[in-house]
Formats: C-alpha cells, structure tokens, sequence
C-alpha cells in the first residue's frame, strides 16, 4: 500500500522550504479554503501560486485531487501569477509519465497553452522539492 501523506504536512514542509530560500509567503495555511490559493510566494518579480495535495491510498481519489487541481492552478493566471504551480508528494512521480503518456497530445498542448504551468514534486522526509514543467512528464 502507497504511503499516505497528508495534504498539510505537504504544504507546511513547502512553506519552510520556501522561507529557507528567501521567499515571501502571502497567506497563511489553511486560510483560504477550497477556492482560495493554498500558498502565494513572492521573490523578486516572482509570483507563485501553488496549489497543493497530498497522496491518498486510494487511486481514483488521487486521480480526482489531480483534476481539481490542475484547474485551480491554471485558475491563478488571472490572479497575477508568474508561476503556477501543482505541489505534488515526491511519491507521485511514479505514476505521473502513465498519466502524460495516457493522454499524449492533449498533456503536451496543455503545456503549451500553460507555460506558467509547473510540477513540484515534495518529500517531506527529506525535507525537500524538485521543479518539473508540466511536459517534462512527457517521456518518449
């Protein structure tokens, strides 16, 4: 069974690593709810808006989180975000080329259509994330 990790210990590890590297945080965790942004940071003229979820047992409902979120952070385009991102557990990065693969052409023009558009991918064992675009997932 896939290890579970909760969608605020994804996000309160995010947060700390983006303070560490200088970032400026808007909002506070939690504060905006289901329709608000979960994390704005701001450096330089860098804005992000990230959206976050964690890693549940059950493979229809992380399908489901995916969806929801990926229109909730293309949502932040007209919200001034520079950079919109997906944070994701690292343990996502397993099935994340099926789902590219699954889908083809309609991932790659979803990245074009979204340059701003990014994959994160956080271990909060390890204290740590790792920056994808949205088309790097597409492996030939």
């Amino acid at each position: 069974m896939p290890s579970i990790v909760r969608n605020d210990a994804n996000e309160d590890c995010l947060r700390t690593l983006l303070r560490k590297e200088g970032y400026v945080l808007e909002n506070l965790p939690g504060g905006n709810g289901q329709t608000g942004v979960d994390i704005v940071a701001t450096k330089g003229d860098q804005r992000l808006h990230i959206e976050v979820i964690g890693f549940k047992s059950s493979p229809p409902a992380r399908s489901k989180d995916f969806y929801e979120v990926f229109f909730r952070a293309i949502s932040r385009i007209k919200d001034g975000a520079t950079e919109c991102v997906i944070a994701l557990p690292a343990r996502s990065a397993v099935g994340l080329p099926q789902r590219a693969r699954h889908y083809g052409i309609a991932w790659q023009r979803l990245g074009q259509a979204f340059p701003e558009l990014q994959i994160w991918l956080v271990d909060t064992e390890k204290l740590s994330y790792t920056k994808t675009t949205w088309n790097e997932w597409l492996i030939p």
